[in-house]
């Protein structure tokens, strides 16, 4: 067994917060621990929380569609995570203690799957990585230096299916920075898109 492992052993009886007592499982993060790229959005819903897996849902599927136009990659190409490993009720945002509490398993993640590029997706997701307290259209755009790596923020794919105006755009324009920055374009950093 690998250190991420049983990392996701332990994780799966947490009781750090609150949201342990709705759960159905721990949705610890899945994908490719060799990767470069982690995704990372805000929590588990309904279908996350039955099937024990990030973004199997609507958002999911949209997100493997546009991983894959965008970047040429498949999901088993990356790993996907979220801030918080367990759903919140009515599938509102994590709370702050939420996050704080689901942290150090976040950090371990990091740690252990090592990964060159981090794309966050949505505003929860991005602020509780970048600190900023800036919304995600201002956020979005640009490759921030974070923890030795990359930062890509960009829509949640939930805004898109919601319709939200540019969200598609953004989040496909989003998606090719990552992948100039996974290929060490100097392009991948600068401006906004």
């Amino acid at each position: 067994m690998s250190d991420l492992d049983v990392a996701a052993a332990e994780a799966a009886s947490c009781t750090r917060c609150a949201l342990a007592q709705g759960r159905t499982q721990v949705v610890f993060g899945t994908g490719d621990v060799e990767a470069d790229l982690l995704f990372v959005g805000e929590g588990p819903g309904a279908e996350e929380d039955a099937a024990g897996l990030p973004f199997v849902g609507r958002s999911g599927k949209l997100l493997d569609r546009l991983i894959a136009e965008e970047m040429g990659l498949a999901r088993s190409d990356c790993y996907i995570a979220n801030v918080v490993m367990c759903r919140p009720p009515d599938n509102r945002d994590p709370r702050p203690e939420e996050m704080a509490a689901c942290r150090p398993w976040l950090d371990v993640k990091l740690t252990h799957l090592a990964p060159r590029v981090v794309v966050t997706l949505g505003n929860v997701a991005t602020r509780a990585l970048l600190g900023r307290r800036e919304g995600i259209t201002q956020l979005r755009g640009r490759a921030y230096p974070w923890a030795g790596r990359l930062l890509i923020p960009t829509y949640h794919p939930s805004a898109v299916l919601r319709g939200s105006p540019g969200a598609m755009a953004g989040m496909r324009a989003d998606l090719v920075r990552a992948k100039l920055a996974l290929a060490g374009d100097p392009h991948a950093v600068a401006g906004a898109g």
